[in-house]
């Protein structure tokens, strides 16, 4: 009997994105477990060594958030298998990413670090029940020290157990919804974290943001002023993000690229404090909290989309908006592509015409005055959320 063998070798950081998968082709022979008959049919051997090699992508990608060395992106020829992960296990990973990220400097403080990795998964099992699939895969990873104190043996090595499982869709592609380990006992060094929660009010509630409608008014509302009550300078705001938006503001670090978990959130508190956003110092885990330091990094409320918003409606920094032909220059607009209560995307406005349209500036993909006609034309099931700074 043998089995399907995925390897990759970490220099670099392989993207994982919520889009289809980019995956590697491999040579050789696999084997894989024949799926009963379902509603749409039978898993073949082909979709069976894809969810191989996404398996590989994403364990892959894990590992190389330990290396302290810079990470590039790996190319990899075209995928032949429709086979992705979901957009809820895409956030998952990016938070896996980031508790990983974190070890990796508490392990450098502690004098221990790695300069390359070597995956490789292999396909255990595979079994096919009405449009779900399980995957059982054992990763094996060996991790090369990187010489620090000099007398560091050459690698370290560890053997894991993975559960993966797999919904498929309409039109026969097939979308990772969740990765488990199965092995028991000391969790392995690249297996991350739960993703941390936020610390809440004594009662628990987080704020709740009011959705925007989309349809554009009879009659647009004026344009705001320049300037409130507290002192934020809209026009400074718009400013920054029309300087930023292309080429970054050394200043403060990047989220963009693999597994990073992209820039939008990072840029738009940027541009907020140009404007006059006060930092609101505490640990960095509480959503009413809000800085950014170089030394020690950033709340979550600084770059994270639900986080955000927590923070600038429990500060009452912001309200919402009930249109968002409402918004005016510095106003920061969220959305919810696939409206599952989690918003995935934050911009701002940075300029709006005599007729009343509002533009949008964004980090990931980096925009320019967009029109928020174009957003809602482009993503018109979507749910928005529009703020008053």
């Amino acid at each position: 009997m043998k089995r399907s063998t995925f390897r990759a070798t970490v220099g670099g950081v392989l993207a994982v994105a919520a889009a289809a998968v980019v995956l590697p082709t491999t040579a050789g022979a696999s084997w894989y477990e024949p799926a009963a008959p379902t509603a749409t049919g039978t898993v073949d051997r082909a979709t069976t060594e894809s969810f191989g090699r996404l398996a590989d992508a994403v364990l892959t990608d894990r590992t190389s958030a330990l290396l302290d060395n810079r990470q590039t992106l790996r190319s990899t020829p075209p995928a032949e298998r429709h086979v992705h992960l979901s957009s809820g296990l895409f956030r998952s990973e990016d938070g896996a990413r980031s508790s990983l990220r974190d070890r990796k400097e508490r392990l450098r403080d502690l004098g221990e670090a790695y300069s390359a990795a070597d995956t490789k998964v292999t396909v255990n099992n595979t079994k096919v029940r009405n449009d779900k699939a399980t995957v059982r895969v054992t990763e094996t990873t060996t991790l090369t020290y990187k010489k620090i104190r000099g007398n560091e043996p050459r690698t370290t090595g560890l053997q894991a157990h993975h559960e993966l499982t797999f919904a498929q869709a309409a039109g026969g592609t097939w979308a990772l919804t969740g990765i488990r380990s199965t092995d028991t006992g000391l969790a392995a060094v690249n297996a991350p974290l739960k993703a941390p929660k936020v610390k809440t009010s004594a009662a628990g509630d987080l704020p709740v943001a009011t959705k925007a409608a989309t349809g554009r008014p009879p009659r647009v509302p004026p344009a705001k002023p320049t300037t409130n009550p507290n002192g934020y300078n809209y026009a400074a705001m718009a400013a920054y993000s029309e300087k930023y938006w292309r080429n970054y503001n050394p200043a403060y670090p990047s989220y963009d690229g693999a597994g990073a978990g992209g820039d939008c959130t990072n840029f738009v508190s940027q541009a907020l404090k140009a404007g006059g956003w006060k930092h609101a110092p505490g640990s960095w885990d509480d959503y009413r909290k809000w800085w950014s330091d170089p030394t020690l990094g950033n709340t979550l409320s600084w770059v994270g989309v639900n986080e955000w918003s927590w923070f600038a409606l429990s500060s009452k920094r912001t309200t919402n908006l009930s249109n968002v032909w409402e918004m005016g220059v510095g106003d920061v607009l969220q959305v919810d592509f696939d409206r599952n209560g989690s918003k995935d995307h934050t911009m701002m406005v940075s300029y709006r015409n005599q007729s009343g349209t509002p533009y949008l500036t964004y980090h990931s993909n980096n925009t320019y005055r967009k029109s928020v006609a174009s957003l809602v034309a482009s993503y018109p099931t979507a749910n928005y959320y529009a703020y008053r700074t």
